[in-house]
């Protein structure tokens, strides 16, 4: 499965890296994007202004946001997911009752997508950690996913992606990963020990389906925290009980 198109439209792309870029700062203004973006100031405007027109974009005091308009978006995408919508309680549950981060996430075009994230009150907040579009092959919670998945679509992920570094823990070389994800399969939980951010340990387990990884479950915590008999035993089993209720439920759902 490639993501690839084969006569991409290259303004298409420029619109897109163009919100993107407006994302990453935060809001920017005109003169930083096309600095950025390596544009002329002069075709940076039409897009620009044909953006702020359609409601994707807004500007306030030269400077331009992203506009409300994405929400309706992200609310119809997450919605229309038969997971988001029956394991959504089950993750806030899962916050409250281990007092940390708990995650959903799905892999699409072989990166994973947050699409729950719930936070207990004294859970670190985050926001650089619950990436856009995250690398599955440093995270307890894509670890979880990539076990389950067979040899030419793991194989696919590797070459399409890469394994880059994220700390000196990351995982770098597909014959680590390859170890690493038999041990993932032959226990059903996955562990990111400091391999995506430095301090930040997690635990994680797959939603299957016949086998078949829906999506994986996982909860987040600082090292201080995320440790010991925690870490290794209690964490880990109440993620496997949320993970293991996601899929029955699944199965019984109507929704």
């Amino acid at each position: 499965m490639t993501t690839e198109a084969q006569n991409p439209i290259k303004s298409v792309e420029t619109a897109f890296r163009i919100l993107e870029e407006v994302r990453n700062m935060d809001g920017a203004r005109g003169a930083d994007i096309a600095s950025v973006l390596d544009m002329p100031p002069s075709t940076l405007h039409n897009y620009l202004s044909t953006l702020q027109q359609e409601g994707y974009l807004v500007k306030e005091d030269e400077e331009y946001t992203l506009g409300l308009r994405f929400i309706y978006f992200g609310d119809y995408a997450k919605h229309r997911l038969k997971l988001y919508r029956i394991a959504k309680r089950n993750i806030d549950e899962l916050a409250e009752q281990t007092g940390e981060m708990a995650n959903l996430l799905v892999e699409e075009n072989g990166l994973g997508i947050y699409v729950a994230v719930s936070r207990s009150e004294r859970a670190l907040r985050l926001e650089s950690y619950v990436q856009e579009r995250e690398h599955l092959h440093c995270t307890a919670v894509g670890k979880a996913i990539l076990a389950y998945l067979n040899d030419d679509r793991l194989l696919q992920i590797v070459e399409q992606h890469g394994l880059p570094q994220m700390t000196e823990n990351t995982i770098t070389t597909p014959e680590r990963l390859h170890t690493e994800l038999e041990t993932v399969h032959e226990r059903g939980i996955a562990f990111d020990r400091e391999e995506r951010l430095n301090g930040l340990q997690c635990c994680a387990a797959p939603i299957l389906e016949n086998g078949v990884p829906l999506g994986a479950v996982s909860v987040s915590g600082p090292k201080s925290r995320m440790q010991g008999q925690v870490f290794d035993q209690e964490v880990p089993q109440m993620v496997r009980d949320t993970a293991n209720a996601i899929e029955i439920d699944l199965v019984h759902s109507t929704q």
